[in-house]
């Protein structure tokens, strides 16, 4: 058993200090089983440590959270993901219940994002493009929004299974502001067609409905003398009382918090409602959402994306399924790390939860999962929801106008454009020139031609720059400090202010060797030989005699590791060296018991350079060293010079 296990560990000598059992037994955790078990499952951590005294503001905050956001919910799957209005409810259902049981961070609310519903609807767009479903077929819509969402899911459980919790760090920023920003302005633009009631003109004019934003503002230009005027009046005047009210909070809530949990977006809808029916406006042309109910007349309809005749959509879904499953996945990461994982002041709330990124993707990716057999809308954690600290739920509004859904909507496309302006004028400050010109393509390519493009750019610029950062050697030529006797700096950087040892080239090798940066190791360490910079172009004649060469001492302090490949390339270079007479000396390896001297070894780099001789304790001693060699090579090579 565990006591067994233990026994064993301590008496195991090297390395027992490290055993997850010996650290359970030194810190008096008795059954590790238990503990095992409240670590994979967090439900049964909290649920242990929940106070009555709770109850109250739980309450309260989960009725608060469901006036805000089952009309948006309700709003996203009708407007953006182009589905029956109760499948946006389910994301607010399944996915936040099952989140309950698995996530790390209690306080965080999972449920539908503008972006990720947008996304959705595009890939219900291209199959009707392609005529695979009919355009108001809304139970092929949402076995479609399944299939994403379940891929989405599929894709981050993965993730978490295999340990890939750094996933959230390939997007960059500036890819991140610009998509954001061009889905921001997409639903904006897409708004504008049912907030100026111009839907059904939409839908009989080729190519607007699923076109460019770019198209679209050329058929509301064309068409804005059309416009009806009384849903206009409801739409704008939604949005600005919401707006104004937006501005309030912010400038209020810091002198009296509790304002942030006024509903007024659902104060909005209930006074629109009120309106609707004592004026009669539905019957003056207000388009209004009508009851809510499933598209197969079951309340939860149960459909397991992954069946074999759901595979052509699965082919569709996919790249839009990765770039859901990341964005959720970093909008959650960022709203848990900022949520922590419960802990209160003075140890109030929740105690030992820790926020794993690994556990996070399992547990959204579960959620997404089951919520893609009910054809939910993708549910990933949101901050700003997440502050009222609260799961959702309630009944179903019953009147509910489109304008003021649209409205609604408006807002939070507002939202993801304002942060815009700060980021740019952050990296024009900084002269960050090539983040402008990516969040630039992106923005352009989403918004005049389409999403797909915008994502496909988006990513594939994200990878390059990954991929060109993580390859690229930061080797460095040193030289030393005047009046110094052991300090040597980057030469390139201060090349008039250094010495350099004539008969020596002193490389840093300043991080561990992969296959990755080493493909071009050999390159840059030949442009040093040459021109004494990695940055001279390769056309410009030798600047460095060969003279200057005969010594090559390699400071590898910062290689804590080495792979296979890495070691390969590094023993060809050492191979090149010897054969052309140059002497080789390392400084500053790790101790023989590392993984790295062992590698060196292995490989003949320690036998080719003139044995563990050649490895030195620092670039000083690596000097005296190229000295005292050079001196018994010159009087081996003139005999007559040690007679006189």
């Amino acid at each position: 058993g565990d006591g067994e296990r233990d026994r064993e560990n301590e008496g195991d000598g090297k390395g027992s200090t490290s055993t997850p059992q010996y650290l359970a037994k030194r810190s008096g955790t008795k059954g590790s089983r238990k503990m095992y078990l409240t670590y994979y499952f967090p439900f049964l951590n909290w649920i242990t440590q929940y106070r009555w005294s709770y109850l109250q503001g739980d309450l309260v905050a989960a009725l608060t959270m469901a006036s805000f956001y089952i009309p948006m919910s309700l709003s996203y799957a009708e407007n953006l993901g182009h589905l029956p209005p109760i499948n946006g409810l389910y994301s607010f259902v399944f996915n936040p219940f099952v989140y309950a049981f698995l996530g790390t961070s209690p306080q965080m609310v999972v449920g539908p994002e503008a972006a990720g519903s947008l996304l959705v609807g595009t890939v219900i767009r291209t199959s009707v493009d392609r005529g695979a479903i009919g355009d108001e077929d809304d139970e092929m819509n949402a076995r479609v929004a399944g299939v994403v969402t379940g891929m989405a899911g599929a894709v981050i459980f993965i993730a978490g299974l295999t340990r890939l919790g750094f996933l959230d760090s390939v997007l960059s920023r500036p890819f991140l502001r610009g998509f954001i920003s061009a889905i921001g302005f997409v639903i904006l633009v897409d708004q504008l067609i049912p907030e100026m009631g111009l839907s059904k003109r939409a839908k009989h004019v080729g190519g607007v409905g699923h076109g460019s934003s770019a198209a679209k503002l050329v058929f509301l230009g064309k068409n804005i003398g059309r416009a009806h005027g009384l849903t206009c009046g409801v739409a704008f005047g939604c949005f600005a009382i919401i707006m104004v009210c937006r501005q309030l909070n912010k400038h209020m809530q810091p002198r009296y918090p509790k304002v942030a949990y006024i509903p007024d977006r659902f104060i909005v809808v209930v006074l629109a409602a009120v309106f609707t029916w004592r004026c009669q406006w539905e019957k003056k042309g207000l388009a209004i959402l009508g009851n809510v109910q499933s598209s197969t007349g079951s309340p939860f309809p149960f459909r397991f994306p992954f069946i074999p005749s759901h595979m052509e959509h699965v082919r569709e879904a996919m790249s839009t399924s990765f770039l859901i499953a990341l964005l959720g996945f970093f909008e959650s990461s960022v709203a848990a790390k900022s949520l922590g994982g419960g802990e209160g002041r003075h140890g109030e709330g929740i105690q030992g939860m820790p926020i794993s990124a690994n556990r996070e993707l399992v547990a959204l990716g579960v959620a997404n999962i089951i919520g893609g057999c009910f054809m939910a809308l993708p549910a990933f954690g949101g901050y700003g929801r997440s502050k009222v600290n609260a799961s959702t739920g309630g009944k179903t509004p019953m009147i509910l106008q489109k304008a003021v859904l649209s409205a609604m909507i408006s807002v939070v496309a507002y939202s993801l454009i304002e942060e815009a302006p700060h980021d740019i004028m952050f990296f024009i400050g900084i002269r960050g020139w090539s983040e402008l010109i990516l969040m630039l393509i992106i923005f352009i390519s989403t918004v005049f031609y389409s999403l797909a493009l915008g994502i496909a750019l988006g990513v594939g610029l994200s990878i390059l720059q990954v991929i060109r950062h993580s390859t690229k050697p930061r080797i460095q030529i040193l030289g030393k400090v005047p009046g110094t006797q052991n300090q040597f700096e980057n030469a390139e950087e201060h090349p008039q202010t250094l010495e350099f040892i004539e008969g020596c080239l002193i490389v840093k090798i300043p991080e561990p060797l992969t296959f990755a940066n080493t493909g071009d190791l050999k390159n840059r360490l030949r442009r040093l030989e040459l021109y004494g910079t990695t940055a001279a172009h390769p056309a410009l004649p030798r600047v460095r005699a060969v003279e200057h060469n005969k010594n090559i001492i390699f400071d590898v302090h910062g290689v804590t590791s080495i792979d296979g490949s890495g070691t390969q390339v590094l023993a060809e270079i050492i191979d090149g060296y010897v054969a052309r007479g140059e002497r080789v000396f390392f400084c500053r390896v790790p101790k023989q018991s590392n993984q790295v001297y062992k590698m060196f070894e292995r490989s003949g780099i320690v036998k080719r350079t003139g044995g563990a001789r050649h490895f030195v304790k620092s670039v000083d001693e690596a000097l005296r060293m190229t000295e005292s060699e050079t001196m018994t090579e010159f009087y081996r090579d003139h005999p007559e010079q040690d007679e006189r």
